[in-house]
C-alpha cells in the first residue's frame, strides 16, 4: 500500500512538481520513496512507499526490468503473486526481489494487458513501456485503490490523492455543484463513483478500468477489464453445496490476504463480516503470537456494539483492542480527518472509522483484515427484501408467509418502498407542508432554493430486482464510496486494509445463485450464515438486526459540535452560501434542541459540507501551485 504520482508532458517534466505531489502523500508511504525519469525528461513517476511484502530495500519503487524498458510505479498489493511467481519462473523470468512488485511488472512483460485477467488483489499502477510509446495504467476490479488523473495543456498527470493533482498549475479545483449537493441528498449516487469526480479538473480510473496514455500526443484511451458479472440462468444447487464452496472461497480469500511481512490484524465490530473474518484468519494464524483485533465503542450509548465484539474475542481468544470516539475527540482531529479524507463523508461514523485504524498505528499493526463490501456482494442490508421480492415475483410468485416473516424479522426492511409515495410528492408541495407545520425532513428544504431544483430526490430501493440491485451498489454503487472511506482513514495513519469480500471469484460465484440463497428463509446474507455455522458463535451468526458502524450522532450534537453547528448557521458566509438555506438549519437546530433528535444526521451534512470547503477546498487553493512541465 503506498502513494503514487506522475506527470508525461509533451516536453520535459518538473521534477520538483512531482515531488511536491509525493511529498503530500507521505502518509501512505512513510518507509521509503523515490523517483524515476524517462531518458529524455517527458514521463517522471514518484512513489512513497509503506513496505509491507519484501520490506528490504529491494522493494522500492519505482522499478524497472527489462533494462529499463518497463518501469513500474504502483499502490496496493497481488494477494497471488506467488503462484503467478511459479507460473513466470516456468516461462524463464528470473526476479531480484521476493516483492509483489516485481511478479506485476514481469506479468505485464509476459503476458502484457492480459495480465490483469490473473491478478487477485486491490491495485493501482502505471507501467512505463519504453518499446511501445506508452504509458499503461489499470485500478482493481472493485476500485479499492484509486487511481485520479488530470489532463491540461500538454500533460497527463496522475497521482493516489487529490491534492497531490491540485498542486499542480493548470488543474482546476472547480467543484461541481449538483454532484456535491446531490451527494448530500442521496449519498449512495456517490462524489466520484464513476468517471468523473466532484473537481472537474480532476477524473478517475473506475473500479475494473484500464488506461493508455499514448506518449506521442498524450491521447488517452480508456477501457474496462472487468465488470460484477451479469446473472444468468441460476446453477441447480443445494443450501450444503452452496455454503461449502462459498465457504472454500471465504477462507481461500482470507488466506491470500493474511500474507505479510509484517504485522497483520482484523478489525472487529461484532457484526457477521467481521466476526467471521475475525475466526477464520485467527485459526490460519502461524506461530504463537496473538492475533490483534480492533474495535470502535460508543460507551453509555444504545448503539454501542462492544458486547458483540467482546463475545468474538473471548470464544477465539484473539487480543481484543478499543477505543472510544466522541464529539470531543472529532473536534480535536477535525483538520487532520477532513484533510486526508478529501471529500464530504456522509457521516461520523467515518470518523469512528479512522478512529479504529489509529488505533491499530498505536498497537504496531500495519496489515487489517475488514469486512467491506459484503453488503453489497451478499444481500447484507434490509432494503434489499424490496428487491429480492421483485425477483421473487419474477421467478413466478412469493408466498405471503414469506412477506409476512420478513415484516417480523425486519419491520422497516419494506418500509422504503411503501413510503415511496412521500419521497415522490413535488418538492413545492413539501415547502408549502413544512411552513404551514414547522415540520419536513427532506434535506433539499434546507437547500439554496436554485441549488435544490437541480438536485433529484432519493431514489426507490424496490424497483429492481435483487441481482440488478447488487450489481449496482457493488460495481459503481455505494461501495465505490465507502471503499474511498476505508482507503483514506488507513491511509492517514499508515495502515493496509484488506477486504476478503471483495475477492471477485466471490462475487462471480454469487451471481450463479438461485436468488433464495441470498435472501431466504427471511435471512440477510442467507449465503454466509449457512457457510458461517460452526464457525461463528450462534449469537453473532443469527443476529437480525445489526446496525452499520453508526455513532450516536444525536449525542454529540448536544456537546461542542454542536455549539459548532450554531456557529456555523450563524456566518454571513453561510447566510450567503449558494448551497444552503441558513434560516431553515438555525430553526432544524431549535427543533433538534426540542427533542427531534432524528435530524441530528441531517445537521451533520451542512456543517460538514462546509467544514470541508474551509478545510480541504480553500487549504488546497492555498498551496503552493507547482508548473507539471519545466
Amino acid at each position: 500500500m503506498c502513494g503514487i504520482a506522475g506527470i508525461a508532458g509533451l516536453r520535459t517534466v518538473n521534477r520538483i512538481a512531482v515531488q511536491a505531489m509525493t511529498d503530500l502523500m507521505a502518509h501512505r508511504g512513510p518507509d521509503g520513496e523515490g523517483q524515476w525519469k524517462s531518458d529524455d525528461q517527458r514521463v517522471i513517476f514518484g512513489h512513497r512507499r509503506l513496505a509491507i511484502i519484501d520490506i528490504t530495500d529491494k522493494g522500492a519503487q519505482p522499478m524497472c526490468v527489462g533494462g529499463g524498458g518497463l518501469t513500474i510505479t504502483y499502490n496496493g498489493e497481488i494477494y497471488n503473486y506467488r503462484e503467478l511467481r511459479d507460473e513466470l519462473l516456468e516461462a524463464g523470468v528470473e526476479f531480484s526481489t521476493d516483492s509483489d512488485t516485481e511478479v506485476l511488472l514481469n506479468a505485464y512483460a509476459v503476458w502484457g494487458e492480459a495480465c490483469l485477467d490473473k491478478l487477485n488483489g486491490m491495485f493501482a499502477f502505471a507501467i512505463h513501456d519504453a518499446q511501445k510509446g506508452v504509458i499503461f495504467c489499470a485500478r482493481d476490479r472493485f476500485g479499492e485503490k484509486p487511481f485520479l488523473y488530470a489532463e491540461g495543456e500538454g500533460f497527463f498527470a496522475f497521482a493516489s490523492e487529490y491534492k497531490a493533482l491540485l498542486s499542480l498549475e493548470g488543474v482546476s479545483s472547480a467543484i461541481d455543484d449538483t454532484r456535491l449537493m446531490g451527494f448530500f441528498n442521496d449519498p449512495t449516487t456517490g462524489l466520484d463513483q464513476d468517471n468523473e469526480t466532484v473537481f472537474a479538473g480532476i477524473r478517475q480510473l473506475g473500479a475494473g478500468e484500464k488506461l493508455t496514455v499514448n506518449l506521442q500526443n498524450l491521447v488517452v484511451r480508456r477501457e474496462a477489464f472487468w465488470t460484477v458479472p451479469i446473472p444468468g440462468q441460476a446453477f441447480a444447487v443445494t443450501p450444503e453445496d452452496a455454503a461449502q464452496q462459498f465457504r472454500g472461497l471465504l477462507e481461500d480469500a482470507i488466506k491470500l490476504r493474511m500474507r505479510s511481512d509484517v504485522p497483520l490484524g482484523s478489525c472487529l465490530s461484532g457484526g457477521l463480516d467481521s466476526s467471521a473474518i475475525t475466526c477464520i484468519a485467527n485459526g490460519f494464524r502461524e506461530g504463537t503470537a496473538p492475533y490483534h483485533v480492533f474495535t470502535g465503542r460508543f460507551l453509555n450509548s444504545p448503539v454501542d456494539e462492544g458486547e458483540w465484539a467482546t463475545l468474538v474475542a473471548d470464544a477465539t481468544g484473539v487480543t481484543q483492542h478499543q477505543t472510544f470516539p466522541d464529539g470531543d475527540k472529532l473536534l480535536a482531529d477535525l483538520d487532520d480527518f477532513i484533510w486526508m479524507n478529501e471529500l464530504p463523508v456522509d457521516s461520523a461514523s467515518q470518523y469512528a472509522q479512522w478512529s479504529v485504524f489509529r488505533l491499530a498505528r498505536e498497537y504496531g499493526v500495519t496489515v487489517l483484515l475488514d469486512g467491506q463490501g459484503s453488503d453489497e456482494i451478499l444481500a447484507g442490508y434490509e432494503q434489499y427484501f424490496a428487491n429480492y421480492i421483485v425477483s421473487r415475483k419474477r421467478e413466478g410468485g412469493i408466498d405471503q408467509s414469506e412477506v409476512a416473516a420478513i415484516k417480523a424479522r425486519y419491520p422497516m426492511a419494506l418500509s422504503m418502498q411503501e413510503g415511496q409515495w412521500k419521497s415522490a410528492l413535488p418538492l413545492p408541495f413539501k415547502k408549502l407542508v413544512a411552513a404551514l407545520t414547522g415540520r419536513g425532513s427532506d434535506l433539499r428544504l434546507g437547500m439554496n432554493p436554485d441549488m435544490a431544483s437541480r438536485v433529484a430526490g432519493a431514489g426507490s430501493a424496490g424497483e429492481i430486482d435483487l441481482f440488478e440491485a447488487l450489481r449496482r451498489d457493488a460495481g459503481h454503487g455505494f461501495l465505490s464510496t465507502l471503499l474511498r472511506y476505508g482507503d483514506r482513514n488507513s491511509m492517514a495513519h499508515s495502515r493496509e486494509v484488506r477486504l476478503p469480500f471483495c475477492d471477485h471469484r466471490i462475487v462471480e460465484f454469487v451471481m450463479t445463485l438461485p436468488v433464495e440463497m441470498l435472501m431466504g428463509d427471511a435471512e440477510t446474507k442467507h449465503l454466509l450464515r449457512l457457510a458461517t455455522r460452526g464457525v461463528l458463535p450462534e449469537e453473532i451468526r443469527t443476529r437480525w438486526r445489526k446496525q452499520g458502524f453508526l455513532p450516536p450522532i444525536s449525542e454529540w450534537l448536544k456537546g461542542q459540535l454542536g455549539n459548532v453547528a450554531d456557529e456555523i448557521f450563524a456566518r454571513s458566509d453561510f447566510r450567503n452560501s449558494p448551497y444552503w438555506d441558513a434560516v431553515w438549519w438555525q430553526k432544524i437546530m431549535q427543533r433538534f434542541r426540542r427533542g427531534e433528535v432524528e435530524l441530528a444526521p441531517s445537521i451533520w451534512k451542512p456543517v460538514i459540507c462546509q467544514l470541508w470547503l474551509e478545510g480541504f477546498v480553500a487549504r488546497a487553493n492555498a498551496m503552493p501551485k507547482y508548473a507539471p512541465l519545466s
